[in-house]
């Protein structure tokens, strides 16, 4: 009788490739086709509409009902132009996942007469049923209502399904009290506030041209890919996104001959048709590449402001899986899916951009200009320093503890690379040394800002994070996560620390000292009370680990106590002096995310055990019945002892491992029990974290021990050479 295992060896070796309906030979002739651009804004609104939808997305300005309804009849217009016949507000709720709820432009009017129709109210908000979406108690399960509401900022785009088109409109999520129940709500505060404080101290002490500023990012997104048959035939994959036993093979990355190889043909399909797809999304892929482990890859946008990138990565991840079931592939965005090979991240290049269009991390020849480098640059030291535990916490995952300081991944422990130059910069600089240096006719009597080479730092895969040149990259951020976590943490730190540069700053100016001065000074104070987060070794090694614990940096290794930063008072006073979160949104979205992390590793117990009960127990019986046969049969032909004492050891062997992995069903079944029945989500947390999970283990070990002598044909689950190899 064929397994599942054999069901998909033979539907992966019939597989054939996918014919590509390119839209253009030039992707800059559909590039942006299915988004509400400025072109089809200008085309399908009236002047005072686009006027007033522009200043919404430059300025910040409401946009009164009257005009609302101008905008949404030109977007239905441009929308219906494209064959659309349904919109939607897409919106980011505390889930993970993107939300949608379809409703038809189609409206009857009696008499078997009907018009199709979009008014300002249905575009500016709308009124999802929130009941069953994360709220962390803000509001009560029978309280229905949330509201979502237009985020003018990140344009309406078209998705394309083999039954029709959708209008999507990016909203934020709120609860009928006006807290956050989502993403990008506390996101576009986050970045206010940082534009605010970079404009106040360009404006103030370097360009006063600088009106606007805004953070940009990009989005780097590993990724697994495995043939869909293969996802079917595992059921860890397919529910907990990871495989939770599996033997590793023989040849995993060792050979190191898989990153930026060539790429495999059914797999370059594959990339070609969702980026394709992407590309009409205005999502602008520049890279695609094989990553370290066998069957990993990566793509990567060009850069782009903050919320933008996020909807877009957002989108992305949907679009790939999307287009995966065409191909017959299934996309893993887990961190760790396969152990034993690199798992997944999603590295976040961050830089602070202004409307003269300058990198304000990009350092330059002029000695002059690099204090304004400068200034952006240590108060990023400064505030990752002051706040590494909440940028630990807004990294912290039940996926990513798989990878964090995994020998692959950057540690748990926070740190900063800044490379040899900048380092002998930072050090020379702030030395307690005084010359004279002339530029432009001022005289800093501090020290000579030295010229900073645009390509001054080498990079380091072990920091999680990075100095690369002109942006810091934040490599710890999981695959599977929404950016928008890290990204409201990271910005939120850095509008606060930069306030805080300001004011201290103005505070020296006021007393007499000179700008160039009263900077460095200050800047000065931040370096050395901050370097001991700053280092440029091997991040991956033990050395390190205990050479953190001297520095005082703290290792928080596992996520429910990770999360913990998120309500300390430190934080609390952060986020609410900010504006980003009051206390009862910092509080909800703790509760959230601990009781997230109860759910997976929930699914993942409850997985492991009918995996182990269901597939790998009887498969070993079935061995175990096939020796004790052989055994009994070379008794009867009257053979001794020591001619079948390889198949009694081995018969030992498989039966200690059996009993083992029984034993620990039942202790998880044990634990389980005990741990739902604990009322406070985070000493639950704590419980499937630290008495569940380590249970984990032990099965695996005896299961894949199994797997390497138990016969091959009588393996019923996908073995991790096909599922990383077969294509």
């Amino acid at each position: 009788m064929l397994t599942l295992r054999s069901k998909a060896l033979e539907i992966v070796q019939s597989r054939g490739t996918v014919a590509i309906q390119k839209p253009s030979e030039k992707v800059s002739d559909f590039f942006a086709k299915n988004v509400f651009t400025d072109t089809s804004m200008q085309a399908f609104l009236s002047k005072e509409a686009y006027e007033a939808v522009t200043d919404a997305i430059h300025k910040g300005q409401k946009i009164d009902r009257a005009i609302a309804n101008q905008v949404a009849s030109g977007m239905k217009n441009w929308a219906m132009t494209m064959g659309v016949t349904h919109y939607t507000h897409w919106f980011q709720p505390l889930t993970g996942a993107t939300a949608e709820k379809h409703d038809s432009f189609f409206e009857p009017l009696g008499d078997g007469k009907s018009i199709e129709k979009f008014t300002g109210s249905a575009l500016v908000q709308q009124e999802p049923d929130a009941s069953s979406f994360p709220n962390g108690g803000i509001r009560n399960t029978f309280e229905a209502r949330g509201y979502t509401a237009w985020d003018p900022s990140s344009p309406a785009f078209i998705m394309e399904n083999n039954g029709g088109k959708t209008l999507c409109i990016p909203t934020i999520f709120v609860s009928y009290t006006g807290e956050a129940l989502d993403y990008k709500a506390p996101l576009l505060k986050a970045l206010h506030a940082v534009e605010k404080a970079v404009v106040d101290i360009c404006a103030s002490y370097f360009d006063k041209n600088v009106t606007h500023a805004g953070a940009s990012l990009g989005i780097e997104q590993e990724y697994f890919l495995i043939d869909e048959a293969m996802w079917f035939a595992r059921p860890d994959i397919m529910l907990a996104g990871r495989t939770v036993l599996g033997h590793s093979p023989e040849k995993g990355q060792q050979l190191e001959d898989h990153y930026f190889g060539s790429i495999p043909p059914r797999v370059f399909d594959f990339m070609v048709d969702f980026e394709n797809e992407a590309y009409k999304l205005g999502i602008p892929l520049k890279t695609r590449h094989n990553e370290v482990a066998p069957s990993q890859y990566e793509c990567a946008p060009n850069f782009e402001e903050v919320n933008l990138a996020i909807d877009h990565n957002q989108l992305l991840m949907d679009v790939m899986d999307k287009v995966s079931a065409k191909h017959g592939f299934k996309v893993l965005f887990h961190e760790k899916p396969f152990a034993g090979v690199n798992g997944s991240g999603k590295h976040n290049n961050w830089s602070l951009i202004t409307n003269t269009g300058v990198n304000l991390l990009s350092p330059t020849k002029n000695p002059e200009t690099n204090l304004q480098f400068l200034s952006f640059f240590v108060n990023v030291i400064k505030a990752v320093h002051d706040h590494a535990d909440l940028l630990r916490a807004s990294i912290a995952s039940a996926g990513n503890e798989h990878r964090l300081g995994a020998n692959e991944a950057p540690p748990a422990i926070m740190s900063i690379f800044i490379g040899s130059q900048l380092t002998h910069v930072m050090e020379t600089l702030f030395a307690n040394k005084k010359t004279t240096n002339a530029s432009k006719g001022k005289a800093i009597q501090v020290i000579n800002i030295p010229e900073i080479m645009v390509d001054n730092t080498d990079r380091n895969r072990t920091s999680p994070f990075a100095f690369t040149g002109n942006k810091f990259e934040y490599r710890a951020v999981g695959s599977s996560a929404n950016s928008a976590n890290a990204m409201i943490v990271l910005n939120t730190v850095m509008a606060d620390q930069l306030q805080k540069f300001k004011q201290e700053t103005d505070a020296l100016i006021k007393k007499g000292k000179k700008k160039e001065d009263a900077i460095l000074e200050i800047l000065k104070g931040y370096y050395n009370s901050s370097k001991k987060i700053l280092f440029e070794g091997n991040g991956y090694g033990e050395d390190w680990v205990k050479e953190a614990a001297k520095r005082g940096l703290k290792n928080i290794k596992n996520t429910p106590e990770a999360l913990n930063a998120y309500i300390s008072k430190s934080s609390k006073d952060l986020f609410v002096r900010n504006g980003i979160f009051n206390e009862r949104e910092l509080e909800a979205r703790y509760e959230i995310m601990q009781e997230l992390y109860v759910k997976k590793i929930d699914i993942e117990a409850k997985v492991l055990i009918q995996l182990a009960s269901s597939h790998v127990i009887p498969s070993g019986i079935s061995y175990q019945k096939n020796l004790a046969e052989n055994i009994q049969a070379m008794k009867g032909a009257g053979l001794t002892r020591s001619d079948y004492s390889m198949q009694l050891t081995l018969l030992k062997q498989i039966s200690a491992h059996l009993t083992t992995i029984h034993q620990k069903i039942e202790e998880i079944k044990s634990e389980l029990d005990k741990a739902h029945h604990i009322e406070d989500t985070h000493k639950r947390a704590l419980a499937f974290c630290k008495k569940i999970k380590p249970l984990f283990e032990p099965i695996r070990n005896n299961s894949d021990a199994l797997e390497f002598v138990v016969d091959d044909e009588l393996w019923k689950l996908p073995k991790y050479r096909e599922m990383l190899f077969i294509k």
